[in-house]
């Protein structure tokens, strides 16, 4: 027991220490926050006397309430370009769809049928001008008599290549030559 009354001197000095220091503490806190609130004021006010020095004030032909009806009128009008803007938007968006379908509708019909293969049509020229020019113009236009007329001739040399006629002959021919040279 005696050790507990020996104990309650040393808590109540720990205790009275730590109330010291929170209320020291507390209380710097309290003047830092007065301080930081006239800092603050100071600043607003120095910002106002600036403003009012660089900026002077407006002088507008209409009065406060005139330009509020002036806003309240700009922004009906602007709510109803907002409507007519999205309504229009929103009658875009059901073409496109509609676009898009039928182009999906015509891939599909294309996919369905198919389509013959053409064939070529020999025409001649009279045909194709009659065709191009209709059946009241007539022109005979015959392009066979424009083209020349190539003869072709026969030269004898080309004649002579052609009938050498049976190899064997020829060298039969040639034997005498060799003898020459042997001889």
């Amino acid at each position: 027991m005696q050790q507990l009354l020996n104990l309650v001197p040393i808590l109540h000095i720990k205790l009275s220490r730590n109330l010291l220091h929170f209320h020291n503490s507390s209380c710097m806190l309290m003047v830092a926050n007065t301080l930081l609130d006239t800092e603050a004021t100071a600043k607003a006010q120095e910002r106002e006397k600036f403003l009012a020095e660089a900026c002077p004030p407006l002088d507008l032909p209409y009065s406060r309430d005139e330009l509020l009806e002036l806003c309240k009128k700009l922004h009906e009008q602007i709510g109803i370009s907002e409507e007519e803007r999205y309504s229009a938007e929103f009658k875009l968006n059901m073409v496109l769809n509609e676009v898009r379908d039928l182009n999906i509708k015509i891939v599909d019909l294309r996919g369905k049928f198919k389509r013959p293969r053409l064939k070529k049509v020999r025409m001649s020229a009279d045909a194709m001008l009659k065709a191009l020019l209709g059946s009241k113009h007539t022109v005979n236009m015959d392009l066979r008599a424009n083209l020349k007329q190539v003869k072709k001739e026969v030269k004898e040399e080309d004649k002579q290549l052609r009938d050498v006629g049976d190899w064997r002959k020829n060298i039969e021919d040639k034997s005498d030559r060799k003898k020459m040279f042997d001889g």
